[in-house]
């Protein structure tokens, strides 16, 4: 055993070498304080850089803060109180681009997608005692009369239905630990959306609900979705209308071939059509597919632009993870784009987004989508693509 324990490390650079071993050399002992003085310049220089790092983040920190700030105090005060004569000006589309400041989030959501259908407070209170009492009663093991009004649906087919929505939301934002158990779990679960529309409920519709329950009271909550899911393109996918969906379908492969040529050749070529990876991001308006900050700027977009916005966010996602599509196989593909990466920037997406103009040789969005309206679109050949009929 040592006959000395040095202090500290200096100890073994700086100091001189017990009476029992050698001295140290002249050169020797030139060199230790040498590399002690780096040791310590390169100790200090990583500090500065912490330090200067540390500020960087403090100052973006206050700016994001000062920015949402000045964005809630636009929105409150200048934007909301006039929404129909600021909703469509240049500089509230900006705005809103950049992402809508969470406090008043729902309330922008509830007012874009407005209330067509008239629901008013007291129905979604009649329809949620209807739940609530459904919802009771299928956890109870005596018999329940069948002859309840709903809609002449068997007990084992509501039984059935119960354990899909139950299951359902066990799955929603596992990583949030909210809708599993207490305490959102019990609102989530009776919530007339999840039981009221047809059963059986929708795999993923949970998710939908559960962003806007995050953003909304429950009552708002309840208007807004069953606002949302009449939507040409919601009903499209929820009722699964398979031709109305082949025409979507067809008008996001006219801009995808236009925006990616090469990614469009390479999925053509392996076989991957777009009802494999667009039919649960459109449905849930990617409320599944991506993080649920992210989700939310999507949801932002979407109640700015409508259903173009949907598959200008597809077209984002490919054009952001291109280059490693492009070296995977149908497989891997398909794989890659149902289980997108979990720490997705944001920022990337949304920049790849705004390099992906809704604009193509034959016309905007809205113009292609009618086209196949009027003039249909003829089945693809071997290995080919729904197209516009010349």
């Amino acid at each position: 055993p040592l006959e000395f324990e040095p202090q500290s490390t200096t100890a073994l650079i700086l100091e001189q070498r017990p009476g029992n071993l050698p001295a140290k050399s002249e050169e020797e002992a030139q060199r230790h304080q040498q590399e002690y003085q780096e040791m310590v310049a390169g100790a200090r220089r990583r500090e500065v850089k912490e330090a200067q790092r540390r500020k960087r983040k403090l100052k973006e920190r206050h700016r994001r803060e000062e920015s949402i700030s000045h964005a809630i105090n636009t929105w409150t005060a200048h934007i909301l109180p006039r929404w129909d004569q600021m909703k469509c000006t240049r500089r509230v589309r900006e705005l809103w681009w950049h992402g809508l400041p969470p406090s008043v989030r729902g309330r922008v959501w509830s007012l874009a997608i407005g209330n067509d259908l008239n629901i008013t407070p007291e129905l979604y209170d009649i329809f949620l005692c209807r739940v609530k009492d459904r919802w009771r009663c299928s956890s109870e093991t005596s018999s329940v009369n069948d002859s309840e009004s709903d809609g002449g649906a068997s007990l084992a087919d509501r039984e059935s239905s119960l354990d899909l929505i139950k299951l359902d939301i066990s799955r929603t934002f596992p990583s949030l630990f909210i809708f599993q158990k207490v305490p959102f779990n019990q609102t989530l679960s009776p919530h007339p959306v999840n039981q009221t529309l047809s059963p059986p409920p929708v795999q993923g519709m949970s998710f939908m609900a559960a962003v806007l329950l995050l953003n909304l009271e429950e009552g708002q909550a309840f208007i807004t979705f069953t606002n949302l899911l009449n939507k040409p393109c919601q009903v499209t996918f929820f009722r699964v209308d398979h031709q109305l969906m082949l025409k979507y379908f067809a008008a996001f492969e006219v801009f995808f071939e236009e925006n990616l040529p090469r990614l469009f050749r390479h999925f053509l070529a392996n076989s991957l059509t777009p009802d494999l990876y667009l039919i649960d991001w459109i449905f849930t308006l990617y409320s599944k597919a991506l993080p649920l900050d992210v989700a939310c700027r999507v949801w932002d977009v979407f109640c700015r632009d409508g259903e173009e916005s949907l598959f200008r966010t597809a077209l984002g996602l490919l054009r952001l993870y291109q280059d490693v599509l492009l070296q995977m196989d149908f497989i891997h593909m398909a794989q890659f784009l149902t289980r997108l990466p979990p720490d997705l920037p944001p920022h990337l997406l949304f920049s790849s987004m705004a390099s992906t103009p809704m604009v193509c040789s034959a016309g905007r969005w809205a113009q292609v989508f009618s086209s196949l309206m009027k003039d249909g679109y003829k089945e693809p050949e071997k290995n080919g693509s729904p197209a516009l009929r010349s």
